[in-house]
């Protein structure tokens, strides 16, 4: 799924809201993660996974092409683990293990 194709469904699903404001709030949500993360800061979902940022050290490594060895440098870059209720929907094919909230009621 693309942020398009996540910004139309939510849209969708929520006719009291217009698309413009779906779209700000999705970006409005990945412009705070990426700040985070940027920030070193380790970002939580409950029941959908946590983001971090992991180093890797420098290191050689080997142009494909040549076999040359080339220096590459330190880096950060994310990483996320899924949560438990995110790992168990994916397993079940999507069926939710929990009972509906009221504003899933009231959405549905």
């Amino acid at each position: 799924m693309t942020k398009s194709e996540l910004i139309a469904e939510l849209a969708s699903a929520n006719p009291h809201l217009l698309s413009r404001d779906v779209e700000l709030i999705v970006s409005t949500i990945f412009d705070e993660i990426t700040a985070a993360l940027a920030r070193g800061t380790r970002v939580e979902l409950r029941g959908f996974g946590a983001f971090t940022v992991k180093r890797r050290d420098a290191r050689t490594g080997r142009n494909p092409r040549t076999g040359e060895a080339v220096p590459v440098n330190e880096k950060a870059v994310p990483f996320f683990k899924a949560g438990k209720e995110l790992r168990e929907r994916v397993d079940r094919g999507g069926k939710s293990i929990h009972a509906p909230s009221r504003a899933e009621r009231v959405l549905a």
